[in-house]
C-alpha cells in the first residue's frame, strides 16, 4: 500500500526542511517536497530480542521480501526519535526516495543498521551514501545485499576514513575488478582501513584473480577479524594467495620504498639533537635489527600473545553472536575498540612496526594476526590446497597466532580427506567455546 502525499508548507523547500529524527514524520513531508506521488509507508516496531543464527547463516542465501514498498524502522524504544534499523527489502528506490533517505540518516541519533537488500541501487546512490556515513555518528552495520551494480562501487562504503565495522555484500555479482577495488579500499603501501572489522562478500562471483586482490588488501590491514569469500569461484591460486598472507611474508618493492620514505620522515620530524646519524646509516640499521634486540622483543611479545588471543576470542565470540542478525546494534560498542586498543603498542603505520624483520636478504613482516575467521566454503578448492592451510595452521602456532575459524566445507575435496580432518582436528582445539 502506498500513502498519499503528505501536506506540507507550499513555501518550504526541500533543502530548507530540518530533520526532526522521527521517520514516520520526516520521511512522508521530505517526499512530499520532491514530488513523489505515492509515498511508501514507514512501519516501526519496537526491538525485540531475537535467536542468533551464528556465522554459518552467512552461507545461506536468503533475505526478507515484502510484497509492498515500505520502509520498516525498528526503534529501540516506545519513543519515535529511538530508531536504530532502516531496512528497506525486495523493491527499487529511485533517486527521490534515496535523496530523502541520505537526508534524514545523519538525523537519526541512534541509528545504528541500515539494511536495503534488492533495493535497486545505483553506482550514484552507493557514492552518495558513502558521502553520507561519516555523518552518521552510530551507524556501524550496512548490509547492501542483492544490488548489482554496473561500476561495482561498493569499495567506497570502507575508505580509510569510513568508520564502518561491519559491511554485508552478498549477491552483487562481485566480480575481480570490484575485488581488487575492495582490497585496494582494505589497504594499500599507504593507506589501511582501520575500521572494518567483519567483510562479508558470500555468493559472489570473485575467482583466483579476485581472491588474489583481496588477499594483497589484507597485507598491511590489521582490523578485519571476520572475512567471509563463500560461495564464489575462487580455486587452488586464489586460496593459495589467501593462506600466504596469513603467515609472514616478504615485503614487495613497493613496501619496501613506502617504509624507507617514512623512516626518513620519522628522522626529518626529530628534533635536531636527535638527528645526528646519517639518515641512510639509520634506515639501513632498521632494515637489517641487532639479533639480541629481536630475541628480547619476541620474548616480550610472547608474554602478551596469550593476553591478545584471549580478547581476540572474547570479541569473536561477540561478534558471532550479533552477525546472525545483520540489524542488531553492533554500535552499542565498536567491536574494533578494544582489539585497536590491545595492539596501541604498534607503531602509526604497519610499514615502521617492530616486528619487521630481516631474513637471507629480504624485509619480512607478520602475517595478518587478528583475522579469526576466514570463510571459503562452497568454492573450488582443491585437495591440492589442503597442505597449504594445514602448514599456515601450523606456523601459525609456531608464532603465537591462530585463526579461529577456517571454513572449507563444499569445495572440489572429499571431505575425509586426511589432511582436511587435521585441518578440523587442530581448529576444534582453537575454537571458543561459545
Amino acid at each position: 500500500m502506498f500513502k498519499g502525499a503528505a501536506s506540507t508548507d507550499s513555501a518550504l523547500t526541500f533543502d530548507e526542511y530540518q530533520c526532526t529524527g522521527n521517520v514516520e514524520t520526516d520521511f512522508p513531508e521530505l517526499c512530499a517536497l520532491l514530488g513523489v506521488k505515492n509515498i511508501p509507508e514507514v512501519c516501526t516496531k519496537s526491538s525485540t530480542i531475537t535467536r542468533s543464527e551464528g556465522v554459518d547463516a552467512e552461507d545461506k542465501q536468503d533475505s526478507p521480501h515484502w510484497s509492498v514498498a515500505q520502509i520498516n524502522v525498528e526503534l529501540e524504544n516506545k519513543n519515535p526519535l529511538s530508531a536504530k534499523k532502516i531496512t528497506i527489502s525486495g523493491w527499487k528506490v529511485n533517486e527521490r526516495i534515496f535523496r530523502v533517505l541520505q537526508k534524514m540518516l545523519p538525523s537519526l541519533s541512534q541509528i545504528a543498521s541500515l539494511q536495503l537488500w534488492h533495493a535497486g541501487l545505483t553506482d550514484q546512490m552507493v557514492a552518495s551514501l558513502a558521502n553520507t556515513l561519516p555523518l552518521c555518528s552510530s551507524l556501524r552495520v550496512v548490509s547492501l545485499e542483492g544490488n548489482v551494480l554496473q561500476d561495482q562501487s561498493f569499495h567506497l562504503l570502507f575508505t580509510e576514513s569510513c568508520v564502518l565495522t561491519q559491511l554485508h555484500l552478498r549477491c552483487n555479482r562481485i566480480g575481480d575488478e570490484g575485488a581488487r577495488l575492495i582490497g585496494s579500499a582494505l589497504s594499500t603501501p599507504t593507506s589501511a582501513n582501520k575500521n572494518l572489522v567483519y567483510l562479508n562478500l558470500a555468493f559472489n562471483w570473485i575467482g583466483d584473480a579476485g581472491a588474489a586482490h583481496i588477499a594483497q588488501g589484507l597485507r598491511l590491514n590489521r582490523t578485519l577479524l571476520l572475512l567471509s569469500l563463500a560461495n564464489n569461484m575462487i580455486g587452488d591460486l586464489g586460496a593459495a594467495h589467501l593462506a600466504a598472507i596469513l603467515v609472514d611474508f616478504p615485503l614487495t618493492h613497493e613496501e619496501i620504498v613506502e617504509r624507507r620514505k617514512l623512516t626518513l620522515q620519522r628522522i626529518r620530524a626529530r628534533p635536531q639533537s636527535d638527528s645526528v646519524q646519517s639518515p641512510v646509516k639509520v634506515v639501513s640499521e632498521m632494515d637489517h635489527k641487532d639479533t639480541s634486540r629481536k630475541q628480547k622483543e619476541s620474548s616480550r611479545k610472547n608474554e602478551k600473545t596469550t593476553g591478545k588471543k584471549e580478547t581476540a576470542n572474547t570479541k569473536i565470540a561477540d561478534i558471532e553472536a550479533e552477525v546472525g542478525n545483520p540489524g542488531k546494534q553492533l554500535a552499542k560498542e565498536d567491536p574494533s575498540r578494544s582489539l585497536n586498543e590491545a595492539e596501541s603498542e604498534e607503531t602509526e603505520h604497519l610499514l615502521l612496526d617492530k616486528s619487521v624483520y630481516s631474513k637471507d636478504g629480504q624485509l619480512f613482516l607478520p602475517g595478518h594476526k587478528l583475522l579469526t575467521s576466514l570463510n571459503l566454503s562452497g568454492n573450488r578448492i582443491t585437495e591440492k590446497s589442503l597442505p597449504l592451510f594445514l602448514n599456515m595452521l601450523e606456523m601459525q602456532e609456531e608464532k603465537g597466532r591462530s585463526l579461529l575459524r577456517l571454513r572449507l566445507q563444499r569445495n572440489l575435496f572429499p571431505e575425509e580427506h586426511p589432511t582436511y580432518l587435521k585441518i578440523e582436528e587442530i581448529l576444534a582445539l582453537r575454537s571458543p567455546q561459545i
